[in-house]
This record gives C-alpha cells, sequence and structure tokens, in this order.
C-alpha cells in the first residue's frame, strides 16, 4: 500500500476512535445539539477536535518532558479534573432548556462560547496522551521510512476524522431532536448532569485512593 495513503487510513481511524467514546464531552455535544441546535453541537465537537489535535502534536512529536510529567502527577490530575467536571454537571443539571433555545436564536456569539467551553474541558484531561500514545502504536502510525509530508498528512488526517466524527453525531442526534419538547430536553439535562457527576465522583474517588496508596 502506498504509504501516503496509509498514512491517510490510519489518521482518519484515529481521529475517530479518540473522538467516538461518549466521555463528558460527547455528552455535552448531544447535550448542546438537542438543547440549541445542530450547529451548537458541532461546534462544540470542532473545540473537542482542536484540543486532540493539539495532544497529537505532542504525542508525535514526542514530548517525553510532558508525558513525564503526567505520568508523575497522573492521580493529582485526575482529581483536579474530577473537581471541574462535577461542577460542569451541577451546571448543566441546572440549565433552563428554554433560556438555552432563546439564546441559541439571538446571538451568534453563543457559537463562540460552546467552542471555547468544549475546547478547554478537553484540554483538561492532559491523559488523553496515553490514549494517543497507544493508537499510534497500535496503528504503527509513522513508519521510520516516514517523510515529513507523511507527518503533515497524518495530523490533517486525525483532525478530519474526529470532524467527521461530529459531523455524523450531531446529524444523528439533530434528527430526531424534533421529537423532544423542552420539558423533555430538561430530564435529559438533568440525567446528563448527573451522568457527568457521578462520573467525575467515581474518577476523583480513584485519584484519592490511588493517590494515597501510592
Amino acid at each position: 500500500m502506498d504509504l501516503t495513503l496509509y498514512t491517510i487510513i490510519r489518521g482518519l481511524a484515529i481521529g475517530i476512535l479518540v473522538s467516538a467514546p461518549m466521555g463528558p464531552i460527547g455528552i455535552l455535544c448531544i447535550q448542546r445539539t438537542l438543547n440549541k441546535g445542530r450547529w451548537s453541537g458541532f461546534v462544540t465537537g470542532l473545540g473537542a477536535a482542536l484540543s486532540d489535535l493539539i495532544y497529537a502534536l505532542l504525542t508525535g512529536l514526542g514530548m517525553s518532558i510532558v508525558i513525564d510529567f503526567i505520568e508523575a502527577n497522573q492521580n493529582v490530575l485526575q482529581i483536579l479534573g474530577s473537581l471541574v467536571l462535577v461542577g460542569f454537571g451541577i451546571y448543566l443539571y441546572r440549565q433552563n432548556p428554554a433560556k438555552n433555545i432563546r439564546k441559541a436564536n439571538s446571538s451568534i456569539n453563543s457559537y463562540t462560547q460552546d467552542f471555547i467551553t468544549a475546547f478547554l474541558l478537553t484540554f483538561s484531561n492532559p491523559l488523553i496522551l496515553f490514549l494517543y500514545i497507544g493508537l499510534f502504536a497500535r496503528f504503527n502510525f509513522f513508519l521510520p521510512e516516514a517523510q515529513p509530508v507523511h507527518h503533515v498528512v497524518g495530523y490533517l488526517s486525525i483532525i478530519i476524522g474526529a470532524v467527521s466524527w461530529w459531523f455524523f453525531i450531531t446529524y444523528i442526534i439533530n434528527k430526531v431532536r424534533s421529537r423532544f419538547n423542552v420539558r423533555s430536553i430538561w430530564f435529559i439535562n438533568r440525567g446528563i448532569g448527573i451522568i457527568i457527576i457521578a462520573m467525575s465522583i467515581i474518577g476523583f474517588i480513584w485519584g484519592i485512593k490511588d493517590y494515597f496508596l501510592n
């Protein structure tokens, strides 16, 4: 197989695999699509994709110092990240979907806010570096004979794969969005908030346990 095509296929696969797990950002993307429409959810995915690309670059460029720092402080980072997500889960739980819909219809600035918050939330989880390390190794992403152009093509393929995933998932969610009224979206907001809070508490407990046991 041609090396360029090899790199493109694996880059697309990595971009999709990093984005696809339904973690807090995936849940947030669905929540915003239901609350404010498809493009709000898609812009949220773009913010996450940009953060993922930065971590892919750090991994590919061999940022051993960063990786060593994360390994040495993994438990502390997990604890801090969990606390951030608890606060965000409470925020989602208390959101008013009717107010969100009015904001989405009245101001394009909400797209900027959606992008920035998704970027910051994703970027606050540096443990994603280890996922990239595993995927790069699993797919033999950069072969020894790869040239600089193949690296550029590889990173572009990763971001295209990630963006394609968010485009697809928001398209599907938007198709069923009309079946939900404001009250049902309100219940979904609360359910999603509870899920994120529960995930964060579990992460916090594990981080505390590992911190004191190690």
